[in-house]
């Protein structure tokens, strides 16, 4: 029976690895098949190159250089709420593009909160173009940066701060200085791959040729053109963008540690006044777009049309069956693996092409069959398990090495393999980062505005479509509801599987 099992495991583990393959290798060789290599690439896909990479630099040099005074400021400063100002720092991570974009027009659109202000003296900003899309990007990632550098500080043993002061010595020449040089290419190669694949954001704030990203080209020139041989090449070009990336990233160096210490606390003595100014910066510029979702959005449920609850329960369904199939093929690797080192690679090819790409390169396979329409939610799903595939593995490979390590020992010496090893074994430890994995990947799926926007149409619109296509529409309350809306499924889902994971769990 454990023999057969053990069989099952294998075939489920190189099935997984074959469709990760497929679904990375099989668009890649579409685009390439209908490239346009005769016509080459227009003066304007040049200049989306080059806004694409020129954002993604500015992006990430503006979020973590902003970070680097918060993260310093919150290593420094003990303040009631601390933790949970800490913790709330990743709720841009799950929070839907599309409802952070709706949050940043309420704050800085030309009829939002600031430019209410500025009106007093006769002072207007706009937000549509390249400043638009830099902001954005400095909403989502400044809270990654601070996570990032914050560990940098605490990583640096409370003695080696004493020992400088008692010194007499620089804290920051001697030792925060290193750490950041350190710490900072990490964080800031980490960051320009997210830009690098940005697409909603484009998509709303972009405001023309000038602020145009290979993403938005690709969309343009497939729901627009209908140019297929141009969007290979895009598509060509934008996998071209990210390998490169991912390269460069790759030769970063971590650096080596700062060294150990006894783990505790100490009061930094070296604190300023502006280190809280620096942490009420962070918060009111991270908690206002959310305040005005809220504020916004509850008056505009009453305004929602019967389409944005279709489009829900669509949004709720892709991002269940997008959860179950990345969690599957997750599981499947690593257990088929048994948690090498390798897996993690594996599981991380989809990070060398965007989901865009992929969407695209799926559909000049399977258009002979089927209409677009027809194709946009099976391919959403298909794309955002891909998606959400490297968080999964990387995830869960290293808590399944971790169980193997401490009782597979024991489990070889009693004889406990298949799928009584799994049942007893790892899925009652692998709950916990289990539960997150799924939460993390059903609110970021249930929030994608991606491959849905290439296919979908009003009668098949997930929420997020929906959202776009009512601010399209400048039907700005029912906008803002059905931005309410999304944000509380996307919450509620994730913390519905979280919560669950670490319910009971046996460790």
């Amino acid at each position: 029976m454990a023999v057969g099992a053990d069989a099952v495991t294998r075939l489920f583990g190189w099935g997984a690895a074959a469709l990760v393959i497929a679904l990375v290798f099989g668009p890649l060789a579409a685009v390439v098949w209908r490239a346009d290599w005769d016509g080459g690439l227009v003066r304007a896909d040049w200049l989306a190159v080059r806004f694409t990479v020129w954002q993604a630099v500015v992006s990430a040099a503006v979020s973590v250089g902003l970070a680097v005074p918060v993260a310093r400021a919150l290593s420094r400063q003990t303040f009631p709420g601390r933790g949970l100002y800490i913790a709330l720092l990743g709720a841009p991570f799950i929070l839907p593009t599309i409802v952070a974009i709706l949050g940043l027009l309420a704050v800085f659109g030309r009829q939002g909160w600031l430019n209410d202000g500025l009106g007093l003296f006769g002072v207007e900003i706009g937000i549509y173009g390249w400043h638009g899309v830099i902001l954005a990007h400095v909403f989502f990632n400044l809270p990654l940066a601070v996570r990032f550098l914050l560990q940098g500080w605490q990583a640096i043993p409370a003695e080696r701060f004493r020992l400088v002061e008692s010194l007499g010595g620089s804290v920051w020449q001697l030792l925060e200085r290193p750490m950041l040089v350190r710490v900072v290419p990490g964080a800031a190669v980490v960051i320009f791959l997210i830009c690098l694949t940005t697409f909603a954001v484009a998509l709303t704030l972009g405001g023309g040729p000038r602020a145009t990203t290979v993403e938005l080209a690709i969309y343009q020139a497939f729901r627009f053109e209908f140019d297929l041989g141009r969007v290979s090449l895009l598509a060509l070009v934008q996998i071209a963008l990210c390998i490169a990336a991912l390269i460069v990233a790759g030769r970063v160096p971590l650096g080596d540690g700062v060294g150990i210490g006894r783990g505790r606390d100490v009061l930094r003595r070296d604190a300023r006044w502006w280190d809280y100014a620096w942490i009420v910066f962070a918060a009111i510029f991270l908690g206002a777009p959310l305040l005005a979702i809220v504020a916004t959005g509850v008056p505009g449920l009453a305004e929602l049309p019967g389409r944005v609850w279709e489009a829900a329960l669509r949004s709720v369904i892709v991002a269940l069956a997008a959860t179950a199939l990345a969690l599957g093929v997750a599981v499947a690797l690593i257990v088929w693996a048994r948690g090498a080192r390798w897996v993690e690679a594996l599981g991380a090819l989809p990070l060398a092409v965007s989901g865009l790409v992929v969407g695209a390169g799926l559909f000049l396979w399977l258009a002979p069959l089927a209409t677009p329409s027809a194709l946009a939610l099976p391919l959403t799903t298909i794309v955002n398990a891909m998606m959400v595939l490297p968080f999964a593995v990387r995830l869960l490979a290293p808590a399944y090495r971790d169980i193997e390590k401490g009782y597979g020992p024991l489990a070889d010496a009693l004889g406990m393999t298949g799928w009584a090893r799994l049942r007893w074994l790892t899925f009652p430890r692998l709950r916990r980062p289990l539960g997150f994995c799924a939460g993390l990947a059903a609110a970021l799926s249930m929030g994608d505005l991606g491959v849905i926007a290439l296919f979908a149409g009003t009668e098949n619109a997930t929420l997020p479509l929906t959202v776009y296509q009512l601010m399209g529409s400048y039907r700005t309350e029912a906008a803002g509801g059905a931005a309410l809306l999304l944000l509380t499924l996307s919450v509620a889902l994730f913390w519905l599987f979280d919560r669950g994971g670490r319910l009971d769990a046996d460790v």
